[in-house]
């Protein structure tokens, strides 16, 4: 199976035809069909459906878009990390983090870098904290912003100077706005949006001590800016972190922190046994000295 060949599979997913695909690619139409259908025998399986009008993958040629996007990456990052030189760095930073005011540590440090070396990039990728740990395993990213545990026999890391403070985003115009703070009593039978991390850790039960019974979930979602366009609606309640949705003068929505505070340290993860690119070497060389300015 060929680099090239992978490539021009990803450009008929993307154009969802083949005609469409061989003019991306400059190749003519019975060039590219006689690539995919040796790919097909190679594999041994059939990689799409096609119809009258647009091509749909099959079950198997969905795992293949997925890996070939996976190895196609993999085969750049590889490729910049090698070509970095230490005098002229260049290449990327990949890092996979969940939604967090804390990520502003992380661009303080970018910024630095980028003054000193031009050619430097960075990407960051979003994702919840199992999201983060299966890209980080897969190579898909060089490191991870998360709050949870890791076995540090396998992770290094880096503790963060910021904190997450779990609270609820609610309207300026509802009754518990009035309140100082809001108790975890409150919360029982309040209609909650989740983030589908917290419903797949089970932070309601661990560290809010609330049964099933107690809650009433009435959404979930992965993106906390969805989350408030519900709030906003009167859906009801986002259970999240504090300065991700602002909530200014300007803003319908107000941020009330749980009492007792319910906090998550953010820390910084790689793997221990790889060795890592010049430009994250660099870039964890400057986080870590950051945060030692901090203290």
């Amino acid at each position: 199976m060929e680099l090239r060949v992978l490539q021009y599979f990803l450009a008929v997913c993307q154009e969802e035809s083949i005609s469409k695909a061989a003019q991306t690619l400059y190749l003519s139409q019975p060039t590219l069909s006689r690539q995919l259908k040796d790919l097909e025998k190679e594999l041994g399986k059939q990689l799409f459906i096609r119809g009258n009008r647009k091509i749909a993958l099959t079950e198997e040629g969905m795992l293949l878009r997925t890996r070939a996007e996976e190895i196609l990456t993999l085969v750049g990052k590889t490729k910049n990390d090698i070509i970095s030189s230490d005098e002229h760095l260049t290449g990327e930073v990949v890092i996979g983090s969940a939604e967090t005011r804390g990520v502003k540590e992380l661009v303080t440090v970018m910024k630095s870098l980028q003054s000193h070396y031009p050619a430097l990039r960075f990407s960051i990728i979003s994702g919840d904290e199992t999201q983060v740990l299966e890209q980080l395993e897969n190579g898909l990213i060089d490191t991870g912003i998360i709050s949870g545990t890791v076995n540090n026999h396998k992770y290094q890391v880096l503790p963060l100077h910021y904190t997450d403070h779990l609270g609820l985003l609610m309207r300026k115009d509802d009754p518990l706005s009035q309140t100082d703070a809001i108790h975890i009593s409150d919360l029982k039978n309040l209609p909650l949006i989740i983030s589908r991390q917290m419903a797949n850790e089970r932070l309601l039960e661990q560290y809010l001590h609330l049964s099933k019974s107690d809650c009433r979930v009435v959404a979930k979602t992965n993106l906390l800016f969805n989350a408030s366009l519900m709030v906003e609606e009167g859906l009801g309640y986002c259970l999240c972190y504090e300065g991700i949705i602002h909530t200014d003068d300007a803003s319908a929505l107000t941020f009330k922190s749980i009492e007792p505070a319910i906090t998550f340290p953010l820390k910084m993860v790689w793997k221990s046994a790889i060795q890592m690119s010049k430009p994250t070497q660099k870039f964890i060389d400057a986080l870590t000295n950051y945060e030692k300015r901090l203290q």
